[in-house]
């Protein structure tokens, strides 16, 4: 059975009097355990699909399961709770929390759950935090990094969270080729290491030539043939 199942999924939005189709009919599959990248335009709906992955916005039609769990018809409630428990996001823009220091960031999950930051950490903070060349700003605040550094911290946020599903829009969209490279062999080392499944969306050749699958969207549609690694 697949990890992730996306079945005829349609998004409209209204725009006054006029209706827009942002997505038509996609159908996928994800399987546990690998890294999809997802590629097309922009406007194509790569975000918008993130977005209805993750609960954060509702299909117009069309059904969403993850590990058998469907996330359609439930309630805002219940969607936050689950995307909390199971789902990473990384987004474009970071959605850093400002009065926090980089490590209470990187360990945001643990603060929202009660816990002490400086007592519970993962057994690979460290070696996500040397990974994305993090040492030196853990007492810093979000303000005064690099729009590069605060990239890196979202991704690696997102990581130590070590969620079943893993959503990236763009993640090295603001990085430099080192630093990417960095972020794509982290996601790959702990996402195989973990057996957790991850869909990233990239403009990227390059960034999409490292993971497992790619998927197409064009126009609203995933292309059924996606394709695979060279």
């Amino acid at each position: 059975m697949p990890f992730v199942t996306v079945a005829h999924l349609v998004k409209d939005y209204a725009d006054g009097i006029r209706q827009h189709t942002v997505l038509k009919d996609v159908s996928f599959t994800l399987e546990q355990g690998e890294i999809v990248a997802l590629m097309g335009a922009s406007g194509s709906g790569k975000s918008t699909l993130l977005h209805l992955l993750s609960g954060l916005d509702r299909p117009t039609s069309g059904k969403i399961q993850i590990d058998g769990t469907e996330l359609t018809g439930r309630s805002d409630q219940w969607l936050t709770d689950f995307r909390r428990r199971n789902i990473g996001l990384i987004y474009q823009f970071f959605n850093l929390i400002p009065l926090l220091t980089v490590r209470e960031n990187l360990l945001l999950y643990l603060l929202m759950e009660g816990k002490a930051a400086g007592r519970d950490l993962p057994v690979d903070f460290f070696e996500v935090v040397r990974s994305l060349q993090l040492n030196d700003v853990l007492d810093a605040f979000p303000d005064t990094l690099s729009g590069g550094q605060q990239q890196r911290v979202a991704v690696g946020r997102a990581i130590l969270m070590h969620p079943d599903l893993l959503l990236a829009d763009e993640p090295t969209g603001s990085l430099d080729s080192a630093n990417a490279e960095a972020v794509l062999t982290l996601l790959q080392t702990l996402c195989h290491r973990y057996n957790q499944t991850a869909l990233v969306v990239t403009h990227a050749p390059e960034i999409a030539a490292r993971c497992d699958r790619i998927l197409h969207i064009r126009d609203g549609q995933v292309e059924p043939e996606g394709g695979t690694r060279p």
